[in-house]
């Protein structure tokens, strides 16, 4: 965790009304390669002022842009998908550098949130409304979604660019103004974003990007010129999130953390489903809010499945994101590192079987890197700490039971239903399992149901505050208001409404 003193080091700036500028004398983060475990470079905290300022900006730039068509503003998202496209080598590399992630898999996650641009191109279809004719005598109604206002998303480091086009891609789209939060851990990525929408065409103003700690995120939930936040992260900081907007009348969408589940059957191709599992828990070091980090073995899929998974997991090539044949690369902090580690820990002190072990996990010319390697515990049980808390690393647990009634009962425990999967060949058994299941998303014989952007992404209980999820339908109706309007043109022969309430006569 050294900083070359030989070095100066690039300043990150926020975004506010068009401009890149860093607040002078604004309190500095550092943002680090977790591969090599050095600093690479700094970021400006915003204070109260600076997130002042991104609202009237944001609220002023709103006014106008709420007029625009919707078509005309669906073309300015058409120009920021092209340039989205061509720029999206040197965001994955952005995002591996400060993430740690591996290349191809950043790759795929600016795809991901590239399709959710996409869909917000949409836009004029998404935002029409309803008519009814002769609700009354000569009475019509219709309906009309107009945009919400100021709306701001703090979004966290695991996918810097993928969540925050979760959002705003929406949001703006929608006719509403723009206040990005991003994680300060990884913030390169949405400056980047911000010149690319500047480029489209999109408006001074209309969004903005504010870095900062809890002192940024507690001025976004408190402002009043603020109208709507949308949050993704771990499940204590989103029911805060929550409570602390809501309480001073946001409307919040605030996604929390995961247990994710799958169920393993013994009637399933185990070699598919251990290769598609080694994926979803190791994938990105663990660090998804829909990895796999639970097997729910059933009957006699346990002791082969385990032997599969226990060969797949070792032979994971890690190392430092942007070097070819990686597969796994290191987690984001040296802090959150040590963290996940202490649960390994846990594991063996409460009794489960650690069939690897990742702690120690060294990679040559990367010494001072943030690496854990795979670890795989088997024999784990519901009160163990290394089930009940989500860990958010390269730690994936076997659970053990009987039957299908078992498994489904002992997922539907868990506080979190962000997602889960199940594996089987068996039609009735997956149709079983995705009826009863209380979880938001669900994969039969997929290991991350990660919806495609035109289907909404959210999960229950623990794991999501508020009413709707991000992209999707749902994402326009959360960025947006229904107003209901009821006409009469009156005629000569048509009687005055009088003094009563209309009816259907």
């Amino acid at each position: 965790m050294n900083k070359p003193a030989e070095l100066k080091l690039e300043t990150i700036p926020m975004w506010i009304h068009g401009r890149a500028a860093v607040p002078a004398a604004a309190r500095m983060g550092e943002v680090f390669n977790p591969a090599a475990g050095q600093v690479v470079r700094r970021v400006p905290f915003a204070s109260h002022e600076v997130v002042n300022e991104a609202v009237d900006a944001a609220g002023a730039a709103q006014a106008q842009w709420r007029n625009w068509p919707a078509l005309r503003r669906a073309r300015v998202m058409q120009r920021f998908l092209r340039l989205m496209e061509d720029a999206q080598k040197d965001l994955a590399r952005l995002v591996s550098e400060e993430h740690g992630k591996t290349l191809p898999d950043a790759l795929g996650s600016v795809q991901r949130g590239m399709e959710v641009v996409e869909f917000a191109c949409g836009i004029p279809h998404l935002l029409k409304g309803e008519h009814s004719e002769n609700v009354g005598t000569q009475v019509d109604t219709h309906t009309v979604r107009q945009p919400v206002g100021v709306c701001a998303g703090i979004t966290p480091f695991n996918f810097p660019v993928m969540v925050p086009l979760w959002m705003f891609p929406v949001a703006i789209a929608c006719g509403n103004a723009f206040i990005l939060k991003p994680s300060e851990k990884d913030p390169s990525a949405s400056i980047r974003m911000a010149e690319l929408l500047q480029k489209a065409g999109l408006p001074d103003g209309v969004f903005n990007v504010v870095h900062g700690d809890k002192v940024a995120v507690d001025a976004i939930l408190t402002h009043p010129g603020i109208d709507a936040v949308s949050f993704v992260g771990s499940t204590p900081v989103a029911r805060h999130i929550y409570e602390t907007a809501a309480r001073h009348g946001k409307r919040v969408q605030a996604l929390g953390g995961a247990k994710n589940h799958a169920v393993v059957l013994p009637d399933a191709d185990l070699e598919f489903a251990a290769e598609a599992l080694i994926g979803a828990a190791y994938g990105s070091a663990g660090e998804r809010c829909m990895a796999v980090s639970a097997v729910v073995a059933v009957g006699a899929a346990a002791d082969p499945l385990v032997a599969l998974l226990k060969m797949k997991a070792a032979a994971i090539r890690i190392g430092p994101g942007d070097r070819d044949g990686i597969d796994m690369g290191p987690l984001i902090t040296c802090q959150h590192r040590d963290k996940v580690a202490s649960y390994i820990d846990a594991g063996v002190k409460e009794g489960a079987e650690l069939v690897l072990d990742g702690r120690g996990c060294k990679v040559a010319g990367s010494e001072g890197g943030f690496f854990l390697g795979t670890t795989l515990f088997d024999r784990v049980t519901p009160e163990m700490s290394i089930h009940r808390d989500e860990i958010f690393g390269p730690v994936l647990v076997v659970l053990r039971v009987e039957t299908l009634e078992e498994a489904i009962a002992l997922v539907n425990r868990n506080p979190y239903a962000n997602g889960t999967a199940i594996f089987t060949e068996s039609g009735g058994a997956a149709r079983r399992f995705e009826n009863e299941i209380t979880v938001g998303m669900v994969g039969v014989n997929v290991p991350i149901p990660v919806p495609v952007a035109y289907y909404s992404f959210g999960g229950w209980k623990n794991s999501l505050f508020g009413d709707l999820h991000v992209h999707g339908v749902e994402a326009t109706k959360f960025y947006t208001r229904t107003k209901v309007v009821t006409t009469r043109w009156p005629h000569q022969d048509t009687p005055a409404p009088g003094f009563h309430m209309p009816t259907l006569g």
